[in-house]
């Protein structure tokens, strides 16, 4: 029977996670299909968007979405994450790009166990802290060193711009109850949140799987994110403010920063390589994405094809 519509382009042709656009936020617009464009259509016109080309794309409120959009995004293997006001808060996602598990297997695994959950831990905090040896702190030392190394990092990029910093305090519930920088901590770290979240399901991962943070079904995009946070996001939230005039977008702008900065970093294609490395090991492997294979599990560590009749192999007594 032939399936009416185009076929799903096969994986194998779309582009690599870490080749795309990080992320594209909407709001009060109509999302359609133009061929194979993404539209985002308001009272301002109309924008095309290359879906084979985008890592995820954030519905704010106000968007309405076309089935035929979705289907365009789900054949371009593009996460669509339905977020709150500003991007602040996230309430679902959909598919992602990979249909092998051998990276949700890896990190299954490697967090069942106590001794490789606190040595991928500690290979995320090393990260942070490439010229120490992080190799025999607990967690309880490691949690310290970063929670001091966040706070110099707020200390210095005030110093430097000459901007007021009090404390980080904020309602994730009222985006506008905030002062201007932390409106812009909060709209930086979940552009952050997205684009890693993008990364985390388009690979096949699971994002409630975390080696540091848990408990959450985000605890691993929690973690990948913490890796850039400091880098990335406090230094665009800080220049924002410092930049600012009375009335300005905070939201808006910050957004469209964290989007320059994600591009001109290539902060996706270093997301999914710490991603390998952490998970796969050191060697930076590269896992094939682009095929739609099937096994059983044959005990052990053994797997043996499926799509074939084993039937022989019953106990003729059945």
């Amino acid at each position: 029977m032939t399936l009416p519509g185009p076929p799903p382009t096969p994986l194998g042709q779309l582009v690599r996670a870490e080749d795309r656009l990080s992320f594209v936020y909407l709001e009060r617009c109509t999302v359609h299909r133009d061929q194979n464009a993404l539209t985002a259509q308001s009272e301002r016109g109309v924008v095309h968007l290359p879906a084979a080309t985008l890592g995820a794309v954030l519905l704010g409120p106000g968007t309405r979405v076309t089935h035929q959009a979705m289907m365009l995004l789900a054949d371009s293997a593009a996460t669509a994450v339905w977020v709150g006001e500003s991007g602040v808060r996230y309430y679902a996602h959909g598919r992602g790009l990979s249909t092998s598990s051998s990276f949700v297997e890896a990190q299954a695994r490697l967090v069942s166990n106590q001794s490789s959950r606190l040595r991928v831990a500690r290979q995320m905090y090393a990260l942070r802290f490439p010229d120490e040896d992080v190799s025999t702190l607990t967690m309880q030392q490691l949690r310290g060193r970063e929670g001091a190394r966040v706070r110099r990092a707020y200390r210095r990029w005030a110093d430097e711009l000459g901007v007021e910093w009090v404390r980080r305090d904020y309602d994730a519930g009222d985006f506008d109850a905030s002062d201007p920088l932390n409106q812009a901590l909060s709209a930086a770290t979940t552009c952050l949140y997205g684009m890693v979240h993008g990364v985390v399901v388009a690979l096949g991962c699971s994002p409630a799987l975390g080696f540091i943070h848990t408990g959450h079904s985000r605890s691993f995009v929690f973690d990948i994110a913490d890796l850039y946070k400091v880098e990335v996001a406090v230094p665009v939230a800080f220049r924002v403010v410092a930049d600012a005039e009375d009335g300005a977008d905070i939201g808006g702008e910050t957004r469209r920063r964290m989007r320059d900065a994600f591009y001109n970093g290539q902060l996706m294609g270093r997301c999914v390589r710490d991603i390998r490395r952490l998970l796969l090991g050191p060697e930076d492997p590269i896992v094939e994405l682009d095929f739609d294979l099937v096994r059983l599990w044959d005990g052990a560590e053994r797997d043996v094809a499926a799509g074939v009749s084993y039937g022989g192999e019953v106990d003729p007594g059945w």
